[in-house]
């Protein structure tokens, strides 16, 4: 695939839960300000997201426990963004300021929990079709599923490893699924000491172990669909002896403009 100047580095995830009683103010709120008011104005910041599941896609999550999310069907929305190459502190301290001035003028939304929030660079992408959707591309080309993944190295393992594990052992059987375009995969960003001060809230979990990977996978289909393969990917995961996954998730894309789902959460 061809690379072009246009390049991910970054990228912001924040799963959050609308308190109950407030899931259509949260979700006009976000989509009709704090998305674009939080977000995409920044600077570097080129593409975002969202994502939705409601209760039967997060009575599909695995396993039963997890660092990522407590419970691990907290986070009904999901936002992701991507910052490009090389730029993402100056659209941090953007975003960080931005927030404050939000919160101070009466655009903020404290009736929302964060489940966790993060920044995370990108360390690879995998994909289906050699031609198919590049990754820069797959938050504008509105794919209808998303799968989350997060696992961590066993002890003693490199991150290098772990990847090259992945990537030899699991991923495969993923990019061979109908419907899946690519998988990609990204480590935590270094948070400043003052993150959880830089914030109106707390922004959820840690996530785990600093050295965990996150992983996308972008679905052209109901995640539903696929969703054995997801299975069978943890499965090789705690199985191969060098890694453990901590997280699994599938999204539908949100029907922007819409409160569908905000009665399924």
């Amino acid at each position: 695939m061809d690379e072009f100047p246009v390049q991910i580095g970054s990228m912001l995830f924040t799963m959050v839960d609308p308190n109950p009683g407030f899931e259509v103010a949260y979700n006009r709120w976000y989509e009709r300000d704090h998305f674009y008011a939080g977000c995409m104005i920044g600077p570097w910041l080129f593409a975002g997201g969202r994502w939705v599941a409601p209760r039967p896609l997060k009575d599909l999550r695995f396993p039963e426990k997890s660092p990522f999310a407590e419970p691990v069907d907290a986070g009904s929305y999901l936002s992701t963004y991507w910052i490009h190459k090389d730029h993402v502190e100056e659209h941090l301290q953007w975003a960080g300021e931005q927030v404050v001035w939000l919160y101070a003028n009466g655009r903020g939304f404290n009736e929302r929990t964060h489940a966790h929030t993060s920044i995370y660079d990108l360390v690879s992408v995998k994909y289906a079709d050699e031609d198919g959707v590049p990754l820069e591309l797959s938050l504008d080309h509105h794919f209808p599923g998303l799968g989350v993944l997060v696992t961590e190295p066993a002890e003693g393992v490199s991150a290098a490893d772990h990847r090259d594990w992945l990537e030899s052992n699991a991923v495969p059987g993923l990019l061979a699924t109908d419907g899946i375009s690519n998988w990609s995969a990204w480590t935590k960003h270094p948070a400043p000491a003052d993150r959880e001060s830089q914030s109106p809230m707390k922004l959820g979990t840690d996530g785990g172990r600093e050295d965990r990977l996150v992983q996308l996978v972008f679905i052209e289909a109901d995640p539903t669909t696929t969703w054995e393969a997801f299975q069978a990917f943890g499965r090789s995961v705690d199985e191969g002896g060098v890694a453990r996954l901590t997280f699994a998730a599938p999204f539908f894309g949100t029907n922007v403009g819409t409160d569908d789902y905000t009665d399924q959460l």
